[in-house]
């Protein structure tokens, strides 16, 4: 019971984080071309990391 309530309690915190997050990010000027490189990298990296098993 008391592992439900710290994973309902650390859910409702990353919510409130991905929903300022989100407005914060809606409210600045960001180099998205950046962030997409990225984040296309590190998935890359899992992805080739998931077919080799190396890394």
């Amino acid at each position: 019971m008391i592992r439900l309530v710290v994973i309902a309690l650390v859910v409702v915190v990353a919510w409130i984080v991905l929903v300022k997050l989100v407005k914060q990010v809606k409210s600045a000027n960001v180099d998205w071309t950046g962030i997409t490189t990225i984040i296309g990298f590190i998935a890359l990296a899992f992805w080739l990391r998931h077919i080799t098993g190396m890394g």
